[in-house]
């Protein structure tokens, strides 16, 4: 198995029994979900998706990476939520946070439209400035202000850079196969596309087209990142407890939130999984944070965060249980040298590798957690590459999706992202919500 689920410190919070008890929901969950016959069916794409995705494209997505990597020193992907996280979050995972830092064959790639800070925009419109760049928009629709606002800013640079014919040779458009926005403009200008699937909502499609470009820009293996998902899902194919690790830590949760527990945080040694944990994030959230129901999903990396939330989770409020990555193998260490002064007083760490500091590290924090009254589910990964990687990702789809249907909710709608836009629609003056910009103001200004 990948990823190994390590229950030994539950031991004092979570029975066997209760873990039985459970098998019935899990039974229940796994057959909605098999025959799609559960709330939010019509999104169920990603389940089979490390099997049946598309050969040819996948073959279209490889080639227009390596011309991007020919052509390009800057590639801007364009998107927001679900549309850049994944992506972001395998390329700094595999790579580095440091990515864009570094020296390497392969373009920078730096993210727009996943905010309307004009700050951050002009930051990204500098560090492009006279470098070859391309552009890759992802976007269901075209109209999501967020992304559509940065989209239009980059392409009339690529238009003033490379005039509209060379522009139309750097832009990557992946939307919807049929209908939209961005799909018709697409179709009229001849950007090369690649598919959103009507059946797998943004938050599940870091395995798609969605994720799969960038990643594949930045000199991934995503025929292993396939792989690795591809496993994954048969293993995770059968609703018994005790054979599937998916199921139980997502039973696990759903125990531990029946306790009480009102958060869950996502926690990693190695910097490089921050963005894996905003990705996680979004994924939990969501899709369980409905009807006023569901574990909020926070992250931390430790040993850093132990420097300002560790107190908080060793003796604050009770609110919470941590689910720790742990992964056995670094991707690089570091060789710790004695000195002969030994004036830092630091000759007791000499001779050994970081690592095993870092481990050290990771096994006293859970050991003071845990006697801090703070649950500890540990995923152990046997190192983070590619394949590991894959795995790790179907198993957090497809134990949120198992989570959710416990949990009663829609694990695949997002009703309550809408209520922000509507607003924000109605404050600019869009056309159709004169009437809500009236009551808008009116709160606004009493």
């Amino acid at each position: 198995m990948a990823i190994k689920l390590n229950e030994r410190y539950l031991k004092n919070f979570v029975g066997t029994h209760e873990l039985c008890g459970m098998s019935g929901a899990v039974q229940t969950a796994h057959e909605q979900l098999t025959a799609k016959s559960g709330m939010g069916s019509d999104f169920l794409g990603w389940v089979d998706l490390p099997e049946t995705y598309d050969k040819a494209e996948f073959a279209r997505i490889k080639k227009a990476a390596a011309k991007i990597t020919a052509d390009s020193e800057v590639l801007i992907v364009i998107g927001i939520g679900g549309s850049y996280l994944g992506a972001r979050a395998v390329i700094e995972a595999l790579k580095s946070s440091l990515y864009n830092s570094l020296k390497k064959p392969t373009p920078d790639i730096y993210f727009a439209g996943n905010s309307i800070s004009p700050t951050y925009l002009n930051e990204i419109i500098s560090l492009v400035d006279s470098r070859d760049f391309s552009v890759n928009v992802i976007s269901k629709s075209g109209t999501t202000t967020e992304p559509a606002l940065a989209f239009r800013v980059f392409r009339d640079m690529l238009v003033e850079k490379y005039g509209e014919d060379g522009a139309k040779a750097r832009i990557y458009a992946t939307t919807d196969a049929a209908r939209g926005t961005l799909k018709e403009l697409a179709d009229k200008m001849q950007y090369e596309t690649f598919t959103i699937a009507d059946d797998v909502g943004g938050r599940f499609s870091v395995l798609s087209a969605v994720g799969l470009l960038p990643i594949a820009c930045a000199g991934c293996d995503i025929d292993a990142l396939m792989q690795g998902a591809g496993d994954a899902m048969r293993e995770y194919s059968v609703p018994d407890l005790d054979k599937n690790p998916c199921y139980r830590y997502a039973a696990l949760r759903n125990i531990l939130y029946r306790k009480g527990k009102r958060a869950e945080m996502l926690v990693a040694y190695e910097n490089s999984f921050a963005m894996m944990s905003e990705w996680y994030k979004q994924l939990f959230g969501e899709s369980e944070g409905k009807d006023k129901k569901g574990l909020l999903p926070v992250s931390a990396v430790f040993s850093t965060d132990l420097h300002s939330l560790g107190q908080y989770v060793q003796d604050g409020a009770p609110l919470l249980f941590e689910t720790v990555i742990d992964v056995k193998t670094p991707q690089k260490d570091f060789f710790l040298k004695e000195c002969p002064e030994n004036s830092d007083g630091l000759n007791f760490l000499s001779n050994r590798n970081m690592s095993e500091v870092n481990r050290k590290a990771f096994e006293g924090t859970v050991l003071a957690h845990v006697e801090g009254g703070v649950p500890n589910i540990i995923l152990e990964m046997p190192e983070l590459n590619e394949y590991e990687l894959g795995y790790l990702i179907y198993f957090f789809e497809k134990a949120c999706a198992i989570s959710g249907y416990i949990l009663g909710v829609n694990p695949f709608d997002q009703p309550g992202v809408e209520s922000y836009k509507k607003n924000m629609f109605a404050l600019l003056g869009k056309p159709g919500f004169e009437a809500e910009r009236a009551a808008l103001e009116k709160l606004l200004n009493e």
